[in-house]
Parts: structure tokens; C-alpha cells; sequence
């Protein structure tokens, strides 16, 4: 028998027109009834969908919600900032709950009411701080928990409370959502204190976690002056399952947003783990990169800075100063640096190319390519922008403080500010990793390079080389000659014209922009291929190949130039490269209209791909 369910009198209208979800807010269904039937008085926002269609105001991870609640209590004057994941229960099932606890100035109870609300904001519109809208911190809190739990105060025992709970909200049938009155409490519940005073379950060794107090003695004279908490229980939305990862995460990008800050002296942690400050520029001397071991030169090179007025808006008659710099990375020294230092340590393949910081807090750090270009050359210098609140709509920042979508026309006044230094710079970077791949080990001939040479005489088609009586009789003498063309550093003239008497394939080096991105020359039996490492074939493919390669070849101190491994991908492509030289030489021979043609091929098989690279 079918059963029947008792509908709520304020449910009881022409549904018709409701097509809710499931998980629709009842109240809010109840209430869009209400008005539809009696035609009530429409408020401009309702509530209880509202608040739940916040839930989903998408910030790129958990760390970039996090960092509101970190915004507001720099701009509550804290000097101290904690961020915690709690993790209970077993694996594949962890409950999470999160927080953030801040020593600011904190909130009387008529404030917290404000800035509990949408939209409520002490500093509302005011371009000079990081917060302007009066909704990071709900909205941020919102994204990852039902719940969040605001607790403030000014003075010693006098804890005020408030909560917004989606579910709770949701069941609200009021026209019209208020808050509550904040509730005045004389400690904080049990389950929030616990987070000062026990081991979060990661960092798993506990003496990397500085806890905030010992006891509750210590807490309470800790907490007595002034500071808030935004509490997020059961957290359900959070972008990784596992409070380490979370941890590692928000440490990672708060160490950079946040870097100018904590370089002042701001304490900011992360389950009782102490953030440092990570510069992406390399040019602040107590980053956190400067504390690597090895380093002989420790920050980057201010190449060029430039204040530049930008407008408000395109058709705007007023405008504001940002400035620009461009930093190069010691180049000459880190590039002998073990590939571990590089990327773990000094994290200079990260993408941080451009960083834009909007009133001294970062807000975009990544590639961009309309301003620099695609090059692997990019990762050893970097763009910083300043820019001030007044400029928001021109950098296209949204109110979440994620990324920045510049207008076209602050993209052109930045570009003609820099774009010739950094035109500059990028031949610069270019000619000195041609000239490091130049140096390959002295006086003795690559692994490619011996191979070739080795198996020549088992090539079914031989290359006919016959000298003439006057060649024949100055070998040597042509050959030095050669040899000092080709000679490596580290090479002595008698070493270069050894190796070069001793190889019939040669691999050689050139930047030259006008130049396909190979050559082939047959001098006096040899087989000369030449690499330009100003065409983007040795940007995009060759380096890369040749840089994950190498080995080293220790010499008597323990260092030595790195060496090509006997098998490998550069091995293969160095006698693929040298394949197709033995085979362009012995169809030239002494043809001229052969010449012709394999040049033409050449050149204009260089052109087709460098556009297809790099248009």
C-alpha cells in the first residue's frame, strides 16, 4: 500500500514551476514557495540557497582558501600565524578538520556579527590592505567545511562565538536570514584548544613541531591578550585526502605568497611547523634558498628596474605606479650544480618565471609567455611586478585574490618596459649553454662521436675521399690547421689535433641566428656536424636530451666535465644526427649542383621547423 508523507503548510503550493534538486535547502524550497503563492515581498538575496551556492566559489586548491584566512590576519596586524590540519581516524577514511589562529588585534562582538555576514566589512573598498570585499573568509572557509566556527576576542575570558552552518541555514524558513547574536564564552571548547596543546599526527617527527603551549597555564597567558580562530570542522572538500600532503602544499605556496611578510619577521606555521620565506627572484638575502649548502653565490643579479605608470582603465584619465624587475640567476655557477640542487633544492625548474604582487603579496606566480617568450633559457631570470590595489580591474584580479588576467593594454606598457632587456637576456643565457655544450671532455672524443667513428668501415657505401698530391702531403699540417678551428677548452693545440687526426665524425657547436639548425662539412676525411644552438631544434630537443644524459666523469679532485653516457638518449640522437652528416657527404662528393641542393634541403627543412616549434 502506498504510503503518504504530511507536506509542511508552507510547502503547499504549485510545486510545478520548482524543479529543486535533491539536495536542494528545504527552507529555501519552502520559502520560493511561499513567495511564489502569496506573491510575497522577493528579498534580493535568499539565504539559504545562497549560502550553499558559495560552497562553490572555486579557488584553485585548499592552500589558496587558507591563504584569506591568512590575508585577514595580516591585516589584523598579527605577528603570529598558525594553520592546522588535524587528521583522525583510520586510512581511507580521515576526517580533517582545519583552522587557523592568529595573535591580531581580534574582533568585538558587534564586528564579528559584520564580518560573520556577506558582504560585511570594516575596510570594505579600501584598496590599500589585502581584503576589500567583506567575503574571503566565508567564502573560503564555506569551500571546504558545512561549517565555520569564528571565535574572537579583546580581552582575557571574554571569547566571543560565531557560527554559520550551511545544513542548519539551509533548514531556515524564514523570508529573511538573520545571524544570531555572538555568544560570549569564557574558553574555548575542548576540541579547539586541543589544537595548541597536542602533536598534529604530521609532521611525523615531533621535534620539527614548535606547539604553540605545554599546558593549559601557558595557553591561557598565551591567548590573553588578543587573536581570532576560524575553526572548520569535518572538512569535505579539500583538495588532497591526507593531512601531509595538505601540509607540505600550504607550506610550499605560503613560503612564496607570503615571502615579503615572513622576510619582516611574520611567524606563520603549519601544523607547528615553521614557514620560510622562499623567493622566487633569488634576490632576498634571507630566503630560504640562501641556506643551501654549496652555494658560492647566493642571489640573483638586478639587471633592470623600471617604474611604470599604468592607467586605471583603458579610457581612464588617471593612473598608478608599478614597478618592474628583472633578476638573472647566476647562471655561470648554478648550472655546474647537481640536478637534485636545481630542482629540489633551489627549485629553479618550478615555472616561476613572472612573479605580480599586489600590495606586497603575491598573487600569480607562473610562465608568461606573450611577455617572455617559450624558452627553456626563461627558468634562469625572472620578472617581478608590483602593482597597488588602484590597479585591480587592470590586472583583472577577482576577489579571491587567484591569478591575474591583465587587460591588454597593461600587457603592452609592460612589454615595452622590458621586452628588449628581456630580449637581451634570453640571447645572453642562450650563447653561455651553447658554450657549455661545447665543452665536452678535452682531448678525448664523445661516446657518439667514437662509435661513429669505429664502425665506419662496416658502412656498406664508403665515402670517397681521395686527396690530391698537395693535401697528401700537408695531412698534419691541414689537420692542425683544423684542429685549432675545432679545438674544446681544456684542449692543448698538440690534444685538439690528436683527436682530430684520430676521429672521422666531429661534433662542433655554433649560435648563430641566420643559420639552419645543423651543418655538415667534409674537411680532409672528416665529417664535421655542426649544432646551432640559436635555433630552438637545441632549446626544445637537444639540450633537454643531452641535459638528462649526462653523467659525471670525476677527475683527481672529484669533479670533473660531465661526460655522455655510453648508451642513452643523446648518444642516439648524436648518431642519428651524424648518420644523416655521412650521408649528405657522400651524396655531394664533389657534385656542386649536389651541394646546391642538400644546402637548399637544409635551410629550408630548418625554417619549416622552426616554425612549426616555435609560431
Amino acid at each position: 500500500m502506498a504510503t503518504t508523507t504530511e507536506q509542511d503548510p508552507h510547502e503547499q503550493t504549485d510545486v510545478s514551476t520548482l524543479n529543486w534538486g535533491p539536495d536542494a535547502p528545504r527552507g529555501g524550497k519552502a520559502v520560493m514557495g511561499r513567495i511564489l503563492k502569496d506573491n510575497a515581498t522577493v528579498p534580493l538575496f535568499f539565504g539559504q540557497t545562497m549560502i550553499q551556492s558559495l560552497r562553490d566559489v572555486g579557488y584553485n586548491h585548499t592552500t589558496s582558501a587558507l591563504c584569506e584566512h591568512v590575508d585577514n590576519a595580516i591585516q589584523a596586524g598579527a605577528t603570529e600565524i598558525r594553520v592546522y590540519f588535524r587528521q583522525r581516524g583510520k586510512r581511507g577514511e580521515y576526517q580533517i578538520d582545519a583552522a587557523v589562529y592568529d595573535n591580531g588585534v581580534g574582533m568585538s562582538a558587534a564586528v564579528l556579527k559584520v564580518a560573520t555576514s556577506f558582504g560585511g566589512s570594516t575596510t570594505f573598498g579600501n584598496r590599500k590592505g589585502i581584503g576589500r570585499f567583506g567575503m574571503g573568509m566565508k567564502t573560503a572557509a564555506l569551500s571546504m567545511s558545512p561549517v565555520m566556527e569564528l571565535y574572537s576576542w579583546q580581552e582575557h575570558g571574554a571569547i566571543y562565538n560565531m557560527t554559520l552552518d550551511v545544513v542548519e541555514i539551509g533548514k531556515d524558513r524564514r523570508n529573511l536570514v538573520e545571524l544570531s547574536e555572538p555568544t560570549l564564552l569564557t574558553e574555548l571548547p575542548d576540541e579547539v584548544t586541543e589544537l595548541f596543546l597536542k602533536a598534529m599526527v604530521y609532521p611525523s617527527d615531533r621535534t620539527e613541531q614548535d606547539l604553540f603551549a605545554s599546558d593549559g597555564v601557558e595557553l591561557d597567558e598565551r591567548l590573553a591578550q588578543s587573536g581570532t580562530i576560524v575553526y572548520m570542522p569535518e572538512c569535505d572538500r579539500l583538495t588532497y585526502a591526507k593531512a601531509s600532503t595538505l601540509v607540505d602544499h600550504a607550506v610550499k605556496e605560503m613560503a612564496r605568497v607570503y615571502r615579503r611578510n615572513l622576510g619582516a619577521g611574520l611567524k606563520l606555521l603549519v601544523n607547528n611547523r615553521r614557514v620560510e620565506p622562499f623567493d622566487p627572484t633569488y634576490s632576498m638575502s634571507n630566503a630560504r634558498h640562501t641556506r643551501v649548502e654549496g652555494l658560492q653565490t647566493r642571489l640573483s643579479r638586478l639587471i633592470v628596474s623600471k617604474a611604470v605608470d599604468v592607467k586605471l582603465s583603458e579610457k581612464s584619465e588617471d593612473a598608478a605606479s608599478i614597478t618592474i624587475k628583472l633578476y638573472r640567476l647566476p647562471i655561470e655557477e648554478w648550472s655546474a650544480l647537481p640536478r637534485k640542487t636545481l630542482r629540489n633544492d633551489l627549485k629553479v625548474f618550478e615555472d616561476n618565471i613572472v612573479s605580480i604582487l599586489r600590495n606586497d603579496r603575491e598573487v600569480f606566480a607562473g610562465p608568461m609567455a606573450w611577455l617572455t617568450g617559450r624558452h627553456s633559457v626563461s627558468y634562469w631570470y625572472r620578472v617581478q611586478i608590483d602593482f597597488p590595489g588602484l590597479l585591480d580591474e587592470a590586472f583583472g584580479v577577482a576577489a579571491n585574490k587567484q591569478g591575474v588576467r591583465l587587460k591588454g593594454y597593461v600587457q603592452d606598457a609592460i612589454k615595452a618596459a622590458i621586452g628588449d632587456e628581456i630580449s637581451t637576456i634570453n640571447e645572453e643565457i642562450k650563447r653561455f649553454q651553447a658554450q657549455q655544450a661545447s665543452k665536452r671532455e678535452p682531448a678525448k672524443p664523445s661516446a657518439s662521436e667514437a662509435k661513429a667513428t669505429s664502425v665506419d668501415t662496416f658502412q656498406q657505401k664508403p665515402i670517397d675521399w681521395v686527396p690530391s698530391p698537395e693535401e697528401a702531403a700537408q695531412v698534419d699540417e691541414n689537420l692542425r690547421g683544423l684542429a685549432l678551428s675545432l679545438r674544446r677548452d681544456g684542449e692543448t693545440d698538440d690534444q685538439a689535433f690528436e683527436r682530430v687526426r684520430n676521429s672521422t665524425y666531429i661534433i662542433d657547436f655554433k649560435h648563430d641566428e641566420y643559420w639552419p639548425f645543423y651543418d655538415v662539412k667534409h674537411r680532409f676525411g672528416r665529417i664535421i656536424l655542426t649544432i646551432n644552438t640559436a635555433h630552438p631544434f637545441y632549446e626544445q630537443l637537444y639540450e633537454p636530451v643531452r641535459r638528462t644524459s649526462l653523467q659525471p666523469a670525476p677527475d683527481e679532485e672529484g669533479a670533473g666535465v660531465p661526460v655522455e653516457a655510453q648508451h642513452g638518449p643523446i648518444f642516439a640522437l648524436d648518431l642519428l644526427l651524424l648518420s644523416l652528416a655521412r650521408t649528405q657527404s657522400r651524396l655531394v662528393g664533389d657534385s656542386e649542383e649536389n651541394r646546391r641542393l642538400l644546402d637548399g634541403l637544409r635551410r629550408e627543412w630548418s625554417e619549416t621547423y622552426r616554425v612549426q616549434l616555435t609560431a
